[in-house]
């Protein structure tokens, strides 16, 4: 009896493997918008945090410490459960995005000022000999190598990303977790659901470190960071 009420639940779940997979659209929609708009943020913030006045510098620090302590789902209810008391209701998937956004571009930022801060001190010094402004420095000088020097770790940041938008299931965001987990209610198993969740990130992530540490090796093999 046990042997036919498994062979059901295996018949079962391969009928939802397809509305899994169907909610990987809104997990790459949350992970790439998300990891898209902190990038724009930590250059910004980074661009003030080495470049700025003291007082922006001082605001950009409390700001990295802040955010970087906050729990991300609390920034998740924060921004689903909070705004609307002030009138400003957003949908699940919206309110996800801007809640990944605030805490990754904290930790981006960090990675984007280290990178700034690895660029050589003559290159800055030639950028503003030839009369370049500081923003203009950043841009055209300072941030093509920067950005080179900090890929690795930013390709690792997306799939830190891409893995952290399963926690958008505590407020409705109907990605592969949360799919997953409907269909494990169903079939009343969870195992089968959440392993192929897991293969699913596995696919995605190991390219991406593969890729990251490719970087890496080759950044060190030209010289530009240390081993």
């Amino acid at each position: 009896m046990n042997n036919v009420m498994s062979w059901i639940k295996d018949i079962q779940f391969f009928t939802y493997v397809n509305i899994i997979l169907s909610s990987i659209t809104t997990t790459f929609i949350l992970s790439i918008a998300s990891f898209i708009l902190a990038t724009i943020v930590a250059l910004l913030l980074s661009f003030i945090e080495v470049f700025g006045p003291r007082p922006l510098v001082k605001a950009v620090e409390w700001y990295v410490k802040i955010v970087r302590g906050i729990p991300l789902i609390l920034a998740l209810f924060i921004f689903y459960y909070g705004l609307p008391r002030f009138g400003f209701p957003l949908p699940p998937l919206y309110s996800a995005i801007i809640g990944i956004t605030l805490v990754d571009s904290a930790y981006q930022e960090q990675l984007f000022k280290g990178a700034i801060e690895g660029v050589s001190e003559k290159q800055i010094e030639a950028a503003y000999a030839i009369g370049l402004t500081k923003w203009k420095a950043f841009r055209h000088v300072i941030l093509p190598q920067a950005f080179r020097i900090a890929i690795p770790g930013w390709i690792n940041e997306f799939s830190i990303v891409l893995k952290d938008s399963s926690i958008a299931y505590a407020i409705g965001v109907t990605e592969i977790f949360t799919q997953a987990v409907h269909v494990a209610q169903v079939i009343a198993d969870y195992l089968k659901p959440l392993l192929l969740v897991s293969l699913i990130y596995l696919c995605i992530c190991y390219p991406l470190s593969y890729i990251s540490n490719r970087f890496h090796r080759r950044l060190i093999e030209m010289g530009m960071i240390g081993s």
